[in-house]
């Protein structure tokens, strides 16, 4: 028989102590455990919750706060949220099936026909068309801008202005935005600023400490960390993330599944020493990378070379990241892609795909992959040429990636 101090130490190991570091918070935030005492957080695959009476079933329909539903709620996806804005230092999270449909629950939410945006020209390319293409449908306007000129974000701005959307650092040119400054920009035009935050993750950085209002992740890329699921999410005030983007959320049921909240909660426990090792392995890539003939140029925050070091390291926990691109030679545009192509075809160790946070280096061509679907104007101005390699970098060692890196390069020719 369970007694009133066994159900008090159970409900207990959900109720943290004040203070806790970020280490701490993700691995241990989460709902209470049931009343078997799962040490791992339990894995809920059910669409609908019995209820003990139908006036409880009404109370908690119109409440939204138990569960009742899984498009609702679920207490697996609850779990996630909870970590994450434990993480981000954030008041509520609400998660998606996507970091895509997490963009889409952001403007549907905070957005309507007249309203104006202003987005990084730099961002993955979906999240241009996103912008671009599909809210133009419904009256959104937005208007693109030079990640790291503040002037550009400040000259872009009228009175229709609701948003300011930045990803820092950018895929695939590791830009880096001053968060604490946009934010200034944004709150004293009445606007609210948004960070795509999925390329340090809460590890590295911590965006609403900088300023920012809402933060955005992809978190199929580091929060899982092993390339298993799909999966986004937003974290923020209460009044934002609970008010008005879970109404939203209940309507149109971009919800996160379950099982993909479990694994990614399994993710986030070891997020912290994948960041630091990722990133380790990263920067003694690119250190080697910076060192060969047939690469133009390296763009990686943790090099001194990069344009926006300084701001990255007091951003971003003193680390860059274990994201990089680079440029190989090419006499015409037609020659710099044939020879990323022959890079990429080289390598026997780095997987060639599109995604990126895995355990596993993965190598892509942006171009014809992430940005393949800009046009070639859009590519240009957000710097995407057709010699450019992403390498996102991960736990093998990487004296063997460079290895791999080594094999395509010694093919290149003019």
């Amino acid at each position: 028989m369970t007694t009133r101090d066994d159900e008090s130490r159970r409900i207990a190991r959900a109720v943290l102590p004040e203070g806790l570091r970020r280490e701490t918070l993700a691995v241990r935030t989460a709902l209470a455990p049931s009343q078997h005492g799962e040490n791992s957080e339990a894995l809920f695959l059910s669409s609908a919750f019995v209820q003990p009476d139908a006036a409880t079933m009404a109370r908690r329909f119109a409440e939204s706060e138990d569960f009742t539903y899984a498009r609702t709620s679920n207490p697996t996806v609850r779990s996630f949220e909870a970590r994450l804005a434990a993480m981000e230092g954030a008041e509520a999270a609400i998660a998606t099936s996507t970091g895509m449909s997490a963009i889409l629950l952001l403007g549907m939410g905070l957005l309507k026909a007249g309203d104006h945006v202003i987005c990084s020209r730099s961002v993955f390319g979906s999240t241009i068309n996103l912008f671009a293409k599909e809210f133009a449908k419904f009256g959104v306007r937005t208007t693109f801008v030079s990640q790291t000129d503040l002037g550009a974000w400040r000259a872009a701005l009228d009175p229709a202005t609701r948003l300011l959307f930045a990803e820092t650092p950018t895929n695939p040119l590791t830009e880096v935005c001053d968060i604490r400054a946009l934010a200034e920009i944004a709150h004293d035009a009445g606007a609210m600023l948004v960070v795509d935050n999925t390329f340090c993750s809460p590890a590295l950085q911590r965006p609403i400490e900088h300023g920012a209002d809402i933060v955005m992740h992809a978190a199929t890329k580091y929060l899982d960390g092993q390339g298993r699921v799909m999966g986004g999410a937003l974290a923020g005030p209460a009044k934002v993330i609970k008010d008005v983007m879970g109404p939203v959320m209940r309507t149109a049921g971009m919800v996160l599944a379950p099982f993909n909240a479990w694994v990614l909660l399994k993710g986030m426990e070891t997020l912290d020493i994948r960041m630091r090792a990722q990133s380790a392995n990263t920067l003694q890539v690119a250190q080697w990378l910076e060192q060969q003939a047939d690469v133009e140029r390296v763009y990686y925050p943790g090099l001194a070379s990069h344009p926006q070091h300084a701001l990255a390291m007091r951003q971003q926990s003193g680390l860059g990241g274990a994201l990089l691109s680079f440029d190989v030679r090419g006499a015409s545009p037609e020659a710099a892609r044939a020879n990323a192509f022959r890079v990429l075809d080289s390598t026997r160790v780095l997987s060639v795909a599109t995604n990126l946070g895995d355990t596993k280096s993965i190598i892509t061509h942006p171009a014809t992959t992430s940005h393949g679907r800009l046009t070639e104007d859009q590519r240009r101005a957000s710097g995407i040429g057709q010699g450019l390699v992403r390498l996102a970098v991960g736990l093998e060692h990487p004296l063997d990636v460079i290895d791999d890196l080594q094999r395509g390069l010694s093919t290149l020719t003019s």
